[in-house]
C-alpha cells in the first residue's frame, strides 16, 4: 500500500503541534517522566486451567472419554518428552507425597554422589529413621557402594538408605534445603520439603503437578532412569572393607506396575518411576510408560476407593487413556517452567514523540526546553520530507 504525504499537511501539523505545546505552558515546569520498562508478561502457569479446581481436558472429535473409575484426590497425565499436560484433576492440590518425594531426593542428590564411591555406615546415620519406615536393611559397620544405596532407595524405598545418602550429601537438613531449592528451580511451587525420605512430617506437601515435574526431570538422567526401571537386584547382607559382599539377598521393586507382583499385572512398556504409601498420604504413584515412540507420565495421589492396589489401577486407566488420546487432545498446561521475562532496560530521556504521548497529569506542564525540542524536531521532519518528496513514496 502506498501512502501519499501532503507537504502542506506536514507543515500544518508542525504548526499545530507547536501551538498545542504553547497552550499547556505553566509558570512551574516539571520533568517529563521516563518511560517505564515493559510490563512483565503473564506467566504461562498463571494462565493455565490447572490452577483452577476440577478436571481439565481439551479434546478433539473422536477423542476417548476420560476414565470414570479414577478416584484419586489428584492426578495428572503428561507427555514426558514435551512436558505437555494432556489432562489433570486438582493438579495443584497440596497433599502429603509419601515416598514419591524420593524422586526429588534422587534428582537433587544423585548427581552429587558417584556410584562407585564406598561408604562405611555408622549408627548415627541411622538413628533418625522414622518408626514404621520401609527399610532395605542397611547395617552399621558395613561398607556399601553408593550404587547399592540407590538401589535400596528405588527398589525397596528404604528410608535407611535415604538417611545414609543424605549424610553423604552434606546432612539431613542441608539435603532438605537443596531439595527445596531444586523444586523451585524446576518450577515446582507446591512442594514443601520437611523430610527428604517422604516420611509423614507436619507441613510436608507436594502435588500431582510437582510430582510429574520430578519424574520428568529424573527420567532425563540416564542413571535415574536405570534405577527407576530396575525390577530386582542383589543387596549386600555383609561386606568387607572394600565393599565386596560376603553374602547378598534379593530385593525387588515395590512398584507393582513394574513387577507385576501381587496380581496387579505389569503395565506394558512401563519404565518406572516411584510409588509411596504412608498413613497420612495414602497411596501415591508416579508411573511412566513408553509405547510407539511416546512416553507418558502419570501421577496419582490418594485414591478414595478400593484397596492399596487401587493406585495402580488408577494409573493404568490414565495411561491407557493417554495413549489412546494421542493427537486428539490439546494441552491444558505444561510441566516446563515459563521462560524468565526479560524487562526492557531503562534508557535515557525518551524521544520527543514518545514523551508527547504520555498521559497528562493535572497541573503538569511541558518545560520550555522540551517545547523548543518539539518545534525544532517537527520542523526538521517537515523539511526532510519536503526534500525527499520528489519521486518517493512512503510504504
Amino acid at each position: 500500500m502506498i501512502i501519499r504525504v501532503s507537504v502542506r499537511g506536514v507543515i500544518s501539523g508542525a504548526a499545530a503541534l507547536a501551538i498545542g505545546a504553547l497552550g499547556v505552558l505553566a509558570p512551574t515546569a516539571v520533568a517529563v517522566p521516563q518511560a517505564d520498562p515493559l510490563p512483565p508478561q503473564p506467566r504461562s502457569a498463571d494462565l493455565s486451567p490447572l490452577h483452577r479446581p476440577g478436571t481439565h481436558v481439551r479434546t478433539h472429535r473422536g477423542a476417548p472419554l476420560l476414565p470414570d473409575d479414577v478416584s484419586a484426590l489428584s492426578w495428572l497425565v503428561a507427555d514426558a518428552r514435551t512436558g505437555d499436560v494432556l489432562a489433570a484433576h486438582q493438579a495443584h492440590r497440596r497433599l502429603p507425597p509419601a515416598s514419591t518425594l524420593k524422586t526429588l531426593f534422587a534428582v537433587t542428590a544423585l548427581p552429587r554422589l558417584a556410584d562407585e564411591t564406598l561408604h562405611k555406615v555408622t549408627e548415627a546415620e541411622l538413628t533418625g529413621v522414622g518408626e514404621g519406615s520401609s527399610l532395605v536393611g542397611i547395617a552399621p559397620g558395613n561398607t556399601y557402594q553408593v550404587a547399592d544405596l540407590w538401589r535400596g532407595v528405588f527398589l525397596s524405598s528404604g528410608n535407611d538408605a535415604v538417611h545414609v545418602l543424605a549424610e553423604m550429601n552434606g546432612g539431613w537438613e542441608a539435603t532438605a534445603r537443596q531439595m527445596q531449592s531444586r523444586a523451585r528451580a524446576l518450577g515446582a511451587n507446591d512442594t514443601q520439603v520437611m523430610s527428604p525420605d517422604g516420611y509423614d512430617t507436619p507441613g510436608q506437601v507436594s502435588s500431582a503437578y510437582d510430582l510429574a515435574i520430578f519424574g520428568r526431570a529424573g527420567l532425563a538422567n540416564p542413571e535415574f532412569a536405570q534405577y527407576a526401571a530396575t525390577v530386582d537386584a542383589p543387596f549386600p547382607g555383609e561386606t568387607r572393607s572394600d565393599g565386596r559382599p560376603t553374602w547378598t539377598y534379593g530385593i525387588q521393586s515395590t512398584n507393582r506396575l513394574l513387577t507385576g507382583a501381587g496380581g496387579v499385572g505389569r503395565y506394558p512398556g512401563l519404565i518406572g518411576v516411584k510409588n509411596g504409601y504412608t498413613s497420612g498420604a495414602g497411596n501415591t504413584l508416579i508411573a511412566a510408560a513408553r509405547r510407539g515412540g511416546r512416553t507418558l507420565l502419570v501421577t496419582v495421589m490418594n485414591p478414595q476407593r478400593g484397596d492399596g492396589y487401587e493406585v495402580y489401577e488408577n494409573a493404568r486407566s490414565l495411561l491407557d487413556w493417554g495413549f489412546a488420546a494421542a493427537g486428539r487432545v490439546e494441552p491444558v498446561g505444561s510441566l516446563v517452567p515459563p521462560a524468565p521475562v526479560r524487562r526492557a532496560p531503562r534508557s535515557g530521556p525518551q524521544p520527543v514523540a514518545q514523551a508527547a504521548a504520555l498521559p497528562e497529569e493535572p497541573g503538569s506542564a511541558i518545560p520550555y526546553a522540551l517545547l523548543s525540542g518539539v518545534v525544532g524536531a517537527t520542523c526538521l521532519a517537515a523539511v526532510v520530507m519536503v526534500r525527499g518528496r520528489r519521486g518517493r513514496n512512503l510504504r
